[in-house]
């Protein structure tokens, strides 16, 4: 029925296509051995068809077009200096040479009569032929790839004196090519060494044919189908009677080999629009990596000139392709699509380098306190390998400095202008010009895209750089650094709430303050807490550590929070050791002036912001820092008192005095204390070595 598949359709339908295709090819080589079977086996159908000009033209025409075919496999041999590629020359020369002979040599054209010349004339063609085939199809080495061609001369010369001589011989009757002919071509011993050579073509077809499934080439497949037709010929010529049916079939399939590799010759040289490269899925492996390495760098020179020319070099893609097509014989038209590919890639390449170069523009500008003269010199280091000779010029009073000459702000637009003989644009700043983005001098006319792009993005950088460091100024006049910047990275850590962390907490304050600040007037009490905060604020921040708060005379800073260090007890200690050197050294100068007393302690704190939705601060809250708080209570004047747990964690020998167990206010337990005076002198040695932050 209609539309209906059949099982037998199915099955063959769901085959894969190569498979599909690998059938077909095996039934059309076994085609003429079936052929041959049927003229033998009906000796009423192999008729006998005696035509002397007919075998003399067909046979002279098929052979000079695939002596033609050897000869231009030659000159790829001798151009890629390929050892196989001259082999299979030799055998398509050998044979399709013969072939000629046995042309020439045919009875009543230019001979009288069949003589033995005329009969063995191409079996013994076909015979040389399947050696060189052989040989072609073995996995020769750089050595014997070598060898091959050291005696290229002596190949080819004594195969040209052997078909000259035959047909020397045959066509003036020198013995023993005059005998009389023979009821078959190839009789008595010939008949051993024709199997020979058809063993020899099947084995080179086979070889071939591994070549094959590695690397499809239409070229190679049809090496391995005249191969296997060149195999039947030979057991044809052994089997046919002359002039008969049969006899005409080996003929035939001499044709078909020819044509197989003449036509995907032709079809590759269609494709490909040049001879260059027709027979290179057929060279040795050595050979093809040297192709290989030919083509990529020929690229690499294609890929060079692209290069001068975005630097602004003479090259253009109509020289890097002609370049290309002069090394590998290209055809006007594959020049023509190289010229086009070479424009597109030149344009692709381009587009692709400014959009890196405004990628690192953007990372460029960073949550940072940048100088903006700084962060322009950067950035035009990178613009400028792109977009050629750049330039930023800042407004200053109201006007803009361009080509040497002052131009007011009021004067631009958001367009580019093209001025002095150069394209500008101006780069806005909160609805002004802030300045210019002054292009190369080469360029004139329209004005370039690219360029009007880069502007806009310079102006959204700058801005981001001034904005980033006015707001960076403002938080860190109010906030710890390591603070400020992890808001300005991160916003969300803005949030109310906290973890519990492991922190060194460090608390100083002024004993005597309150008394003090009863006997002078507040500008002195500003004066004097400015000057020892202003010592106290870069031991803090030196050795990584967070102020959290100043409360009047006091500062509370954490170490471990936000930024996370394994040594903050260390660092914490470090820091109070040097406030005290430095709060030592402003009471030698004032000493009327009160002394700063320090606690230090290590444990677990609640750490984050606390306060409500509309006011909040980084804080920590929790037993270790009341401990720390309470240390430096009972801290006599100039003393660093650290508790036990602090001191443990140190991990380096310090000098220090033990306090004992302190009772704490409004704490139930008591506490180990030590005094620490300072550091062991390795210890401090190793702090200059590799510094403290």
């Amino acid at each position: 029925m209609s539309g209906t598949a059949t099982p037998t359709s199915s099955r063959l339908s769901s085959l894969p296509a190569r498979s599909v295709r690998s059938l077909v090819w095996s039934l059309h080589l076994a085609a003429p051995l079936a052929g041959l079977w049927l003229l033998l086996a009906r000796p009423h159908l192999d008729v006998l068809l005696h035509h002397n000009p007919g075998h003399f033209w067909l046979v002279l025409g098929v052979s000079l077009v695939n002596v033609a075919l050897g000869l231009w496999i030659r000159s790829a041999a001798r151009r890629h200096g390929d050892a196989r590629l001259f082999l299979v020359s030799l055998a398509f020369l050998s044979s399709a040479g013969f072939l000629a002979v046995h042309a020439l040599l045919t009875p009543g054209i230019l001979v009288d009569g069949a003589t033995i010349g005329f009969d063995l004339s191409h079996p013994v063609g076909l015979v040389i032929a399947s050696v060189f085939a052989f040989v072609s199809s073995l996995d020769l080495n750089p050595e014997r790839s070598r060898r091959v061609f050291r005696f290229e001369r002596l190949l080819w010369g004594g195969l040209a004196v052997l078909m000259v001589g035959w047909a020397i011989a045959g066509l003036l009757g020198i013995p023993p090519l005059h005998l009389p002919d023979q009821a078959r071509d190839v009789e008595g011993p010939m008949v051993p060494v024709a199997i020979g050579a058809a063993v020899l073509y099947v084995v080179a077809a086979f070889r071939y044919y591994l070549v094959y499934r590695r690397e499809t080439s239409a070229v190679l497949l049809s090496l391995v189908t005249a191969f296997v037709l060149l195999a039947e010929a030979m057991v044809t010529v052994i089997m046919a009677d002359k002039w008969h049916l049969s006899w005409w079939h080996w003929h035939l399939m001499l044709v078909a080999a020819f044509g197989f590799i003449a036509y995907s010759a032709y079809l590759q040289y269609q494709r490909e629009g040049t001879s260059v490269g027709v027979f290179d899925a057929i060279v040795l492996e050595e050979t093809a990596q040297r192709i290989r390495t030919e083509y990529e760098d020929a690229l690499e020179e294609f890929v060079a000139f692209l290069s001068e020319q975005e630097k602004g070099g003479r090259s253009s893609p109509a020289q890097a392709s002609a370049a290309l097509a002069e090394r590998f014989h290209l055809s006007e038209g594959q020049v023509r699509v190289l010229e086009r590919a070479a424009s597109a890639l030149a344009t692709e390449r381009a587009t692709s380098r400014r959009l890196t170069a405004l990628l690192e523009v953007g990372r460029r500008t960073r949550v940072a306190d940048q100088d903006e003269e700084e962060y322009l010199r950067s950035v035009l280091e990178v613009a400028r390998p792109v977009y050629g000779d750049v330039n930023v010029n800042l407004a200053s009073g109201g006007t803009v400095r361009l080509a040497g000459r002052d131009y007011s702000v009021a004067e631009w637009d958001e367009g580019g202008r093209l001025r002095e003989g150069r394209v500008a644009y101006p780069l806005v700043f909160r609805g002004g010009v802030a300045g210019v983005l002054e292009g190369p001098e080469e360029h004139s006319g329209p004005v370039p895209a690219s360029l009007g792009g880069l502007a806009e993005h310079l102006s959204v950088s700058l801005e981001n750089v001034r904005l980033y460091r006015e707001l960076g100024t403002l938080f860190r006049q109010y906030m710890s650094p390591d603070v400020a910047s992890a808001l300005l990275a991160d916003p969300d850590q803005a949030a109310l709430g906290g973890q519990v962390l492991d922190v060194t907490v460090l608390f100083a304050d002024l004993r005597g303050f309150t008394t003090f600040s009863e006997q002078v007037d507040p500008e002195r009490i500003v004066s004097m807490l400015t000057r020892y905060h202003s010592a106290a604020v870069p031991c803090v921040l030196g050795n990584g550590g967070t102020i959290v708060q100043f409360v009047g005379d006091a500062m509370l800073a954490l170490f471990n929070a936000p930024a996370r260090q394994a040594d903050h007890g260390l660092r914490a200690v470090r820091a109070a050791l040097e406030m005290g050197e430095a709060f030592e050294r402003i009471a030698v100068e004032n000493p009327e002036w009160p002394r700063f007393r320090i606690g230090v302690n290590t444990g677990p704190a609640l750490v984050g912001n606390i306060g409500s939705e509309d006011l909040r601060g980084f804080n920590a809250m929790g037993d270790a820092v009341n401990v720390a708080a309470r240390l430096q209570e009972l801290a006599e004047p100039g003393q660093i008192v650290v508790g036990d747990a602090t001191l443990r964690s140190l991990g380096v020998p310090v000098e220090s005095r033990e306090l004992g167990d302190l009772d704490i206010r409004g704490r139930q337990g008591t506490v180990r204390a030590h005094c620490v005076t300072g550091l062991h002198e390795e210890t401090r040695l190793k702090d200059a070595g590799r510094g403290t932050a």
